[in-house]
């Protein structure tokens, strides 16, 4: 019998790791994965390794085995990455790395390909380029594999991926806007973005990709985009969170917008950009297509209440909260009905009379109340 092959997952209990291992599983692959903290696997050919893979000492114990594959989810520095790149490609057959779809540049109009120009090599912006801003440490990441004389790699840029505890609107994490959305908070989103196109693929299918890239030889030497062809302007995205979570949502300028999110460089450098993927050259090389693949419609719905039944947040910024509730309000919204039973209250108190009742019964200090008949006296003097 064939022994089966040994794949290690570095940092690989992420939203995309977490829906690769069940892939590689089906695959046939015995699958190992380095977490800081501890993990039990109730299943057969997964096993937990708990560590630091940033630590060299034990960075070097997991590689003295030698696995026949290595999927690296970790974020380094560019000094770190280039100080360990060439043991990581020295000691497996094949070595994965995951880049990002943000060191693309602006390709206008057109659908992005692994061809198209990066921000790396396309602008001309010195404070910009001066930093390592995760797009372009991505790139010169990949430049560094590029650079090694070797072959036995494959670079993998993802899209916009959720799943698990991973939603993003805009620059936004599920910590930050998701908190407000389930509390029944208002959220902001800058009107400059609405129209903007964005692809974001479920983790499922990023999965399913990169599981079957794994010790494909032509693969070897590759980059790919692990993503759907699907996009959607930024503003349909956000009418899906709308509809799906009943989402109070208050539209700002993008510099209103960009004081209370920060993350200037991806505003600007990505989030401003059209996002449209051609996924041709990763569907040839696995085999899939486009209408195996989630709609975002279906995969935000079922991600979104399986996440709004045990919702799991990294920590909530709270500084980041307190600068939203000065832009968007700090009071909760009241649901839909709750808001119609008050207005139909309100209309009924006023056709039968009853104001001064009211008044005497202290119910005009209720805000809702109160707006619904100044509202409801406009009306009248219209009229």
């Amino acid at each position: 019998m064939e022994e089966r092959k040994r794949i290690l997952l570095l940092g690989g209990t992420g939203t995309i790791g977490e829906a690769l291992y069940p892939a590689l599983l089906r695959e046939g692959f015995e699958v190992y994965i380095t977490s800081r903290s501890a993990h039990a696997s109730n299943e057969r050919g997964l096993v937990y390794l708990q560590g630091n893979a940033k630590d060299e000492a034990f960075l070097d114990e997991l590689l003295s085995e030698r696995f026949d594959a290595i999927v690296d989810f970790m974020i380094y520095t560019t000094e770190s990455f280039a100080a360990r790149c060439e043991k990581l490609l020295s000691s497996t057959t094949h070595y994965l790395f995951l880049s990002s779809y943000r060191v693309y540049g602006d390709n206008g109009k057109n659908p992005i390909t692994e061809q198209s120009p990066r921000l790396l090599d396309s602008v001309n912006d010195p404070e910009y380029l001066k930093t390592d801003e995760y797009g372009l440490t991505k790139a010169r990441q990949e430049d560094i594999l590029r650079a090694s004389g070797r072959r036995n790699f494959t670079i993998i840029r993802p899209a916009i991926t959720y799943g698990g505890d991973r939603f993003q609107l805009g620059t936004m994490e599920a910590n930050e806007f998701l908190v407000r959305a389930l509390n029944r908070k208002t959220v902001i989103f800058p009107k400059e973005m609405l129209h903007k196109q964005a692809t974001m693929t479920w983790a499922g299918d990023v999965g399913r990709m990169i599981a079957r890239l794994v010790l494909n030889e032509a693969a070897y030497g590759e980059t790919y985009t692990a993503a759907t062809a699907e996009h959607h302007a930024w503003g349909e995205v956000l009418n899906l969170y709308r509809r799906i979570l009943g989402m109070r949502v208050r539209i700002v300028p993008l510099e209103t917008y960009r004081n209370v999110v920060g993350r200037p460089w991806q505003i600007k450098y990505d989030r401003m950009l059209e996002r449209v993927i051609d996924n041709t050259k990763i569907l040839t090389a696995t085999g899939m297509r486009q209408s195996e693949l989630m709609p975002l419609s279906d995969g935000l719905r079922i991600e979104l209440s399986a996440f709004s039944r045990s919702p799991k947040y990294k920590t909530v910024d709270a500084e980041m909260q307190k600068r939203f509730d000065r832009v968007a309000g700090a009071g909760t919204s009241k649901r839909p009905g709750e808001r119609r039973f008050l207005f139909k209250k309100t209309v009924d108190f006023y056709r039968r009379g009853l104001l001064t009742e009211s008044i005497k019964k202290r119910l005009y200090r209720i805000a809702p109340l109160r707006k619904a008949v100044h509202g409801l006296k406009r009306l009248v003097k219209r009229s």
